[in-house]
């Protein structure tokens, strides 16, 4: 079956605790797994500043997920992301090859910053 490269972005309400957004991200990544999508990569952003308000909120919890799999699995997603009200917004994008470079170029970068911080 043929998978294709997907990155979705999300982000939370601010009013969660540590926990409530440990609790929804592993919610979200388990919806992928038991789905057949092979994670590639996760990031979490943390608290950011919006562009706009949201829902009366001026910022929000930011989680990326990196993943192959099969074009089904995206709208399975994005109904789970709907019925979810913790959510403010989300996007999910279908990567092409020129996409697919720039994105493992990130994750390399981020990888080697992550290694020199544990380092010192």
């Amino acid at each position: 079956m043929f998978q294709n490269h997907y990155e979705t972005v999300f982000i939370l309400t601010p009013v969660l605790s540590e926990v409530q957004i440990q609790e929804t991200v592993a919610k979200f990544k388990q919806v992928l797994i038991d789905n057949g999508a092979e994670l590639v990569n996760e990031e979490h952003w943390g608290l950011r500043k919006l562009a706009y308000p949201i829902q009366h909120k001026s910022t929000g919890y930011y989680q990326l997920f990196h993943f192959t799999a099969t074009p089904e699995l995206i709208s399975t997603l994005e109904i789970a992301y709907k019925r979810d009200e913790r959510l403010l917004r989300f996007l999910t994008l279908k990567l092409d090859k020129h996409a697919i470079v720039y994105a493992d170029r990130r994750m390399k970068k981020v990888k080697s910053k992550k290694e020199e911080a544990t380092a010192e």
